[in-house]
């Protein structure tokens, strides 16, 4: 067993730097999740948030520092497919799906994502089938199974593309900003969905929306400047005097209390 396994962490980032033109997205960041995490990640515009996804994934390479994935050191260096095939997978704001397939041939589609080219040109396998029944069922599409993925809510769109990842069996999701232009209650099963997936996955979700983070986090990282800022439990992060001038644009002492609340919101 790994160093990495025995630690517990499933990723380790470490003394991460990615510049442009001079200008730090990143700058010496230091940042682990742990296996069957799931972790929330915040800041304000310009934090470093997406640039923090993109050198995961491996779209953005790092100028400095060393990425390890489930034990395999300095993955900075591999291609985005190597690390989709290390089981790495990641879901983008706007939904990538197959709109003109119905929402089960989407899942079986993107079985072959992983598997390879040949599982696209074959027929499904009684255990591939299974898989998809299983995902329909986990991301709670399983009326709308024989449905075509253009005519779903925005929300089953979603959803549809996070069971799309989760088919390929990946050891981390990354999410961007999944509940933006959700309705309150598509927010509400998103979060409950997360929650029930985080036990077999590790998630990474990036979010602007802080009421939806305070109900459903657990563990919260702030981003500030290309830089850890702070983490902990949502209600020590969301009353930290740093992350409230931060959001509010005020001095530590000059933070009034009804301040706090608007974070928290």
């Amino acid at each position: 067993m790994s160093s990495m396994a025995q630690s517990g962490r499933l990723l380790d980032i470490q003394s991460v730097t990615v510049e442009f033109n001079a200008f730090k997205a990143l700058d010496q960041l230091d940042f682990s999740m742990a296996y069957g995490e799931l972790r929330f990640l915040i800041g304000p515009s310009g934090a470093g948030k997406t640039t923090l996804l993109d050198i995961i994934t491996g779209k953005t390479r790092p100028t400095h520092g060393r990425i390890v994935f489930d034990g395999l050191p300095a993955i900075q260096h591999l291609p985005e497919h190597q690390r989709v095939r290390l089981g790495i997978g990641r879901k983008f704001q706007t939904p990538s799906i197959f709109g003109s397939l119905t929402v089960a041939e989407n899942l079986e589609a993107a079985i072959s994502f992983r598997d390879g080219l040949v599982a696209l040109a074959t027929r499904a396998s009684d255990k591939q089938r299974r898989r998809v029944i299983d995902t329909l069922e986990q991301i709670g599409l399983t009326p709308r199974a024989q449905t075509r993925a253009s005519q779903l809510s925005h929300g089953e769109k979603q959803w549809l593309e996070i069971g799309m990842l989760l088919i390929q069996k990946p050891k981390l999701l990354l999410l961007d900003e999944p509940v933006a232009g959700m309705t309150r209650r598509e927010r509400d099963r998103t979060g409950e969905l997360l929650q029930s997936i985080a036990h077999e996955h590790a998630v990474l979700v990036a979010e602007r929306d802080m009421e939806f983070v305070r109900r459903f986090a657990h563990t919260v990282t702030v981003l500030h400047t290309g830089k850890l800022l702070c983490e902990g439990p949502v209600e020590a992060v969301q009353n930290d005097p740093r992350v409230l001038e931060i959001y509010l644009g005020r001095a530590h002492d000059d933070a009034p209390a009804q301040g706090r609340v608007h974070v928290a919101h």
